[in-house]
């Protein structure tokens, strides 16, 4: 009879484990959609940077206050979260394709 008792206990924790981690799954598909997103509009919003050729040439130079303080300016704080953002994307599709194999 406790035999039994253990095995239905096991079972049902067993079951609570599997509901709790599918739960957690979508959590995170959850998660991992939103921070797409939020990286696509981050980058599409971002202004190009690149000065080309002519900078090249003409030799502009980037030690002025501008390129001193651009991380405090919008186009910083965009570029800023564009990286971290990507960076969470990145870990969370590890992290899904682990949970997903298992």
């Amino acid at each position: 009879m406790l035999a039994w008792k253990i095995n239905s206990n096991f079972s049902q924790t067993r079951e609570r484990n599997e509901i709790n981690m599918e739960i957690a799954k979508w959590i995170l598909v959850v998660i991992y959609f939103i921070v797409a997103l939020a990286v696509i509009i981050l980058a599409l919003i971002q202004s190009k940077e690149d000065a080309g050729l002519s900078s090249t040439i003409t030799g502009s130079s980037t030690n002025n206050f501008f390129e001193k303080n651009k991380s405090r300016t919008k186009e910083g704080k965009q570029k800023r979260w564009t990286v971290i953002l990507s960076i969470v994307f990145a870990i969370l599709t590890i992290v899904l394709g682990i949970l997903y194999m298992a």
